[in-house]
């Protein structure tokens, strides 16, 4: 049943960290979609669900190294299909690729995937998975196997399975998020991604030429040394989700673990960057 849904239009200085962590604090509260904007992020909540006594509470509002501040509306059960079509433009990566929702015309790029984002991260709005997406258009994906690991929406194996990969493993520690990816591997037709919810737990004696981890800093250094493991001789780690300034650190932990840097990107101070066992 459609439901009216309460908009908090949020402005964060300065932008990041904030907007991930307010993202992060919000999505507790119930709220489930975003859209990510020059000043902050616009926020969507059910309206049944929408209690701003415990959005004021939210810890990141309270935080000196932080100015934030928001506006909130009421958007009208008939006006919500509109209300998103507006508020999420597609993402346009040359004539190489596209993702795009449903709702947008089918474009003439190469690769063009459907992502419906709901709560998840993954859009290719934000500069993390914009970076990879671009990382990974410059590979050679076919006949490889791959992880996906906090893979969001899918976007990432999504785009894999149609350059061709042969098997792909997408895992998210997040429940709606890997509700989120089966629902999207389905409306891109990849039947070659098995997706998995949990953390790196899961990997027991599979091997994989590539692997990707769109996480934030402190997770991949925890988990740099499994993923070295999981590699075949020979294979590519790429890494996002940490800033220009956490790339010596990176770095160095993937040195430790016989992983060598072999270039970055760079968006906004945000960093993905692609090292080979």
């Amino acid at each position: 049943m459609d439901q009216s849904y309460v908009e908090y239009e949020f402005k964060t200085s300065p932008l990041q960290p904030a907007t991930d962590i307010l993202i992060a604090e919000l999505a507790d509260l119930g709220f489930d979609s975003f859209v990510e904007t020059p000043e902050g992020v616009k926020a969507y909540v059910i309206k049944e669900l929408e209690n701003e006594k415990s959005v004021k509470s939210l810890s990141i509002l309270h935080q000196e190294r932080f100015n934030i501040s928001y506006k909130t509306s009421e958007i009208k059960q008939q006006n919500w299909n509109a209300e998103w079509e507006h508020n999420f433009d597609p993402i346009v990566l040359g004539d190489r690729c596209t993702v795009r929702a449903p709702f947008h015309e089918v474009p003439a790029t190469t690769y063009d995937i459907v992502i419906m984002p709901k709560m998840s991260f993954g859009t290719g709005h934000h500069e993390t998975t914009y970076m990879m997406l671009d990382l990974l258009l410059n590979t050679d994906l076919k006949g490889k196997t791959l992880l996906d690991m906090g893979s969001g929406t899918g976007v990432l194996a999504i785009l894999a399975a149609k350059k061709g990969a042969l098997s792909i493993d997408a895992i998210d520690i997040d429940n709606w998020s890997y509700q989120n990816a089966l629902e999207n591997t389905l409306e891109n037709n990849c039947t070659n991604i098995k997706v998995m919810e949990g953390d790196v737990s899961l990997l027991k004696d599979q091997h994989y030429d590539i692997i990707l981890a769109n996480i934030n800093r402190n997770i991949l250094l925890e988990d740099i040394k499994v993923y070295a493991t999981h590699l075949n001789a020979g294979g590519s780690l790429f890494l996002s989700g940490f800033y220009l300034e956490d790339l010596p650190l990176i770095t160095a932990e993937c040195a430790e673990n016989s992983l060598k840097f072999e270039q970055n990107l760079q968006k906004n101070n945000w960093v993905a960057a692609k090292y080979v066992f």
